[in-house]
């Protein structure tokens, strides 16, 4: 893999700013809920790749986008990539205390509050959708098509129903099929909205939004094996989040499918393919590139 020499301050710069766009977008902590919100900011500042949104925006410029319709979005993703993170970690699902390296929200807050900060996050991530209506009414058409994929990819069709076949399989050996199933929906969705989302509201063809939802498809699923793979050849300390949890609770990945050696390769020709879709595209996006093949070979 090789990846330009600014890459990583370019990676810091682009985090930084999106962090800042993520504070805008919180609510005030005030009123009788202010617990809630204060919840809400401890569970999305809590640091991150913000790779969703990163590739969101990225997207919106290999298509031409410049304005500020891209950002009520961009804050929107990482609210439902956050509150599906704070779920998962509850006690009734992976029961996981540490996430990238601090206590995770229900921890913090108790499990009540957990169960309702992820709750709060998701609805407040399409009250902040919604706001792109107000910044760019000319563009309704394009804003009304991203929100359609963003919720059809976050629900039963997508994130959250990957979700639940991960949790009714769990502790049983499943196919190879189901396995990609789970990933597609669990992981890549989200991975999909977001580039498509990018692509629809820069005014993307229909096809070139289903090239990119290919390409989304790929880097998702490489991501998740990744995942696998760092699972049991990662530290705890490198991670920031508990190690062999698969294991622990009795999953099929990749891993224990194929072994180390094959999901790798897997990840490698995936990671290939998604690329070669990418170059299909109009346009260049050089930073894009470097950031697809850093993530899908992340050690952390």
């Amino acid at each position: 893999m090789s990846l330009n020499n600014n890459f990583s301050k370019m990676l810091e710069d682009k985090v930084k700013s999106i962090e800042t766009l993520l504070r805008e977008y919180l609510p005030a902590q005030e009123g009788y809920q202010k617990i809630i919100m204060e919840a809400m900011e401890y569970s999305l500042m809590a640091g991150g790749k913000r790779l969703r949104p990163m590739m969101m925006r990225e997207v919106y410029s290999l298509f031409g986008g410049t304005g500020k319709v891209i950002e009520p979005f961009m804050a929107a993703i990482e609210m439902i990539h956050t509150y599906s993170l704070v779920h998962d970690d509850l006690p009734a699902m992976d029961n996981d205390e540490y996430r990238r390296g601090r206590k995770t929200t229900h921890v913090v807050y108790g499990e009540d509050m957990g169960i309702l900060a992820g709750d709060a996050l998701l609805n407040f991530a399409f009250e902040t959708a919604f706001r792109a209506f107000e910044l760019c009414p000319e563009e309704s058409l394009k804003i009304g098509n991203a929100l359609k994929v963003l919720g059809h990819k976050s629900g039963i069709y997508g994130m959250i129903g990957g979700q639940v076949v991960d949790v009714k399989e769990t502790g049983k050996a499943v196919e190879k099929d189901v396995l990609d199933t789970i990933y597609e929906w669990k992981t890549s969705a989200l991975i999909e909205a977001s580039m498509m989302v990018g692509a629809i509201l820069a005014g993307a063809t229909k096809e070139e939004v289903e090239t990119v939802e290919k390409v989304a498809s790929n880097i998702g699923i490489a991501f998740q094996i990744q995942d696998d793979i760092l699972d049991v050849s990662s530290t705890e300390e490198v991670l920031g989040k508990p190690i062999h949890s698969d294991e622990k609770n009795n999953k099929t990945t990749y891993v224990t499918l194929f072994g180390i050696e094959k999901a790798s390769k897997i990840v490698e020709e995936m990671s290939k393919e998604a690329i070669e879709c990418l170059h299909k595209l109009p346009g260049t996006n050089a930073y894009l590139e470097d950031l697809i093949l850093s993530l899908i070979h992340r050690e952390k």
